[in-house]
């Protein structure tokens, strides 16, 4: 092993923004003493996620792969069922709905988040 992965770095436009959207999503601690940089960690494990402040971001346009995606954030729920009331949850923080992948027991769905960054909510991905 050469290193250790420190965290994972967002480009967005409004870093607390994007990070409460997260927080409200993970229930993560976050951490805004050095701003324009907000930090987003879980107590649990201390992974992190990190929300820089990026001036002239260009939001991806998915699935069109001529403004291609750049990142992507996956999270697990259970089921389907709980995958439709985490949309109500996260549409109500301003997320916006972008795709069904259709399954029944394993699947997922796509939506953007505040900055034009696609996330997933995963369903029936591990027993």
């Amino acid at each position: 092993m050469i290193a250790t992965l420190q965290c994972t770095v967002i480009d967005c436009p409004d870093p607390m923004a994007l990070a409460v959207f997260y927080r409200s999503i993970l229930g993560w601690e976050l951490d805004d003493s050095s701003p324009p940089w907000v930090t987003l960690t879980d107590a649990a494990t201390r992974r992190k996620i990190a929300f820089q402040y990026a001036p002239d971001h260009q939001p991806p346009r998915w699935p069109d792969p001529s403004h291609p995606q750049q990142m992507h954030l996956d999270f697990d729920v259970a089921t389907r069922e709980d995958v439709l009331r985490a949309e109500e949850e996260v549409l109500a923080l301003g997320a916006r709905f972008l795709h069904d992948s259709g399954g029944e027991t394993r699947g997922f769905r796509v939506y953007e988040d505040l900055a034009g960054h696609p996330f997933c909510l995963c369903y029936g991905q591990f027993p």
